[in-house]
């Protein structure tokens, strides 16, 4: 067979060469050791944890590298696109502070290697199509549905590697230029396979992340162009990754079975191949063992979670780095102060078993990300957050800013700083007491001691209190009235002897933070009271006379 006469007939409108393609996409002009990464997902509108995973590995491999990160639209699977979906990903990576140097974007594609979206690359896959198909690399195949499945059914019964090969494959591949003429004008469909060598020959793989690995060669004659023309991810991808001259492939190790068929690729075009990183999946533990996560089972596996949780990006960068290198909580500890993109991030340090997320230890490192952060940081990182989730809270953060900022401020000094938020959803909820709007008693009062006594302490605090006091005379009235309504000013006096005492000094504290924030569990009462000031101490306190 004249295999340009094929590449004719299949491709009668694809002039330009492969030449034209490599003119239009030249080399990047970077510094020595400059790493050029992107992150290719599909746009199907579930944009989960591993799409961020992988996103931080590779933008930290360029920015650490003075290289290039992009991100690119793999959208060669119409039937799973959903509309909004790009859209849904690039605002799901801003929300998490990933940035991108070029690639898509919401309003196009920013770079001199656009287009970034596989689908509007068509004719650039066809023109490597028509090359292959010239160097009898690739072939038309006009296997309809049901004779595939007879092939997996045949194959299954015979234990037998599923796909197209060997004795599979003779039927399409010896068709002649005739028959595949008189096939296209009939409009039968057809798929462009890559013809594959049946072989024991083994390759080798340098994985970043895994190493050396040794695997059977392709034999499979693998899809390149599905019947709409448009490239399978196979195909796509080796172009791509050529062409806008990515160094490094970061991806899951669910690819690692497809890496022959990228390797024979990048051969036969007589290209570099990038450095491949399979990453680890994602894990769970599930009644004492590891699982994969699920989109059906788990919320967590999905990045919208984290965002209607409003657990802050800078605590789900810290927990994924705890995930990528083993020593970045060693790293964290000597460096408490440090923004956690000074961390030096490598390859070399990730783990090739499964990645387990841990919600409790994210909730952990959550609390100590808001800790760590000023008043005025946090102010604006949940007032933003409440923007778009909780609009109701957000419009009283704005009617006393002055108020929730020294609200925000209590209980960050001392060697020993609350920990009261955890997510800014969570923040809502325990920052409540501090608007009349969204007050409300939560503890029982009558915990703490009987009516008659909860009524004279209330009564006795108001006439002695004075908003001027400072913290030690404040207590030192506090200590007087506790006295004299028969607690134990030192609890530990109370423990030794119980039935000597109505109760212990933290019974009336409690009866104050009740009555304060309507919590036994709250920030210092004293502090709490100057925030609020004098008007609403007076009217929460008198409720309970």
């Amino acid at each position: 067979m004249d295999f340009r006469i094929l590449a004719e007939v299949l491709f009668p409108d694809i002039t330009e060469t492969p030449e034209d393609i490599v003119k239009r996409f030249p080399e990047r002009n970077l510094p020595s050791g400059a790493c050029v990464t992107r992150i290719g997902p599909s746009p199907t509108g579930f944009v989960h944890l591993g799409n961020l995973y992988n996103a931080i590995i590779a933008e930290r491999l360029a920015h650490q590298s003075g290289g290039i990160f992009y991100l690119r639209i793999e959208d060669t699977d119409n039937k799973r696109e959903v509309e909004g979906a790009v859209e849904t990903l690039i605002n799901a990576m801003n929300y998490f502070g990933v940035e991108f140097d070029e690639g898509a974007t919401s309003a196009g594609d920013n770079g001199i290697y656009a287009p970034y979206r596989q689908r509007q690359r068509k004719e650039i896959y066809q023109v490597f199509a028509k090359y292959l198909v010239k160097q009898g690399k690739a072939y038309p195949c006009f296997l309809t549905a049901e004779e595939l499945a007879s092939i997996r059914e045949q194959q299954t019964a015979n234990k037998e590697n599923p796909g197209i090969y060997g004795k599979y494959a003779e039927k399409s591949r010896n068709l002649t230029i005739e028959e595949i003429q008189e096939k296209i004008s009939a409009g039968i469909p057809w798929v462009l396979r890559y013809k594959g060598i049946e072989t024991n020959e083994y390759i080798t793989v340098n994985d970043a992340v895994r190493g050396k690995l040794e695997m059977p060669r392709n034999n499979m004659d693998f899809v390149l162009l599905k019947s709409d023309g448009i490239p399978t991810y196979h195909f796509a991808h080796v172009i791509d990754d050529h062409f806008m001259h990515s160094t490094h492939v970061i991806r899951g190790e669910e690819w690692l079975s497809s890496l022959p068929m990228h390797v024979e690729l990048f051969d036969v075009l007589g290209w570099k191949q990038p450095v491949y990183c399979h990453t680890a999946t994602l894990m769970k533990m599930d009644g004492g063992s590891k699982r994969k996560l699920s989109k059906r089972k788990d919320p967590e596996l999905a990045l919208s979670y984290y965002q209607q949780e409003g657990i802050s990006q800078d605590a789900v960068w810290e927990f994924l780095l705890t995930l990528l290198n083993s020593d970045f909580e060693e790293w964290r500890l000597a460096n408490p102060e440090a923004d956690y993109k000074e961390f030096p991030y490598t390859l070399e340090k990730m783990s090739i078993s499964g990645a387990l997320v841990d919600l409790d230890k994210l909730r952990d490192i959550s609390k100590n990300v808001i800790c760590n952060m000023t008043a005025e940081q946090v102010y604006s990182k949940w007032l933003e957050w409440c923007e778009v989730y909780d609009k109701d809270f957000a419009e009283l953060i704005k009617k006393y800013p002055e108020r929730t900022l020294s609200a925000l401020n209590v209980g960050k000094g001392g060697k020993k700083p609350r920990k009261d938020l955890e997510t800014w959803k969570q923040a809502c909820e325990f920052m409540s007491f501090w608007y009349d709007e969204t007050f409300t008693i939560q503890d029982d009062i009558l915990n703490e001691s009987d009516t008659e006594t909860v009524k004279i302490f209330f009564e006795k605090y108001l006439e002695t209190y004075n908003h001027a006091d400072d913290s030690s005379e404040w207590f030192a009235k506090v200590k007087s009235i506790t006295e004299e309504l028969g607690f134990a000013v030192k609890p530990k006096d109370y423990k030794k002897n119980p039935d000597g005492y109505k109760g212990s000094i933290v019974n009336i504290t409690n009866m104050l933070r009740i009555a304060l924030t309507g919590r036994a569990n709250a920030p210092d009462i004293w502090e709490v009271s100057h925030v609020l000031g004098e008007d609403i101490v007076r009217k929460r306190i008198e409720k309970f006379i």
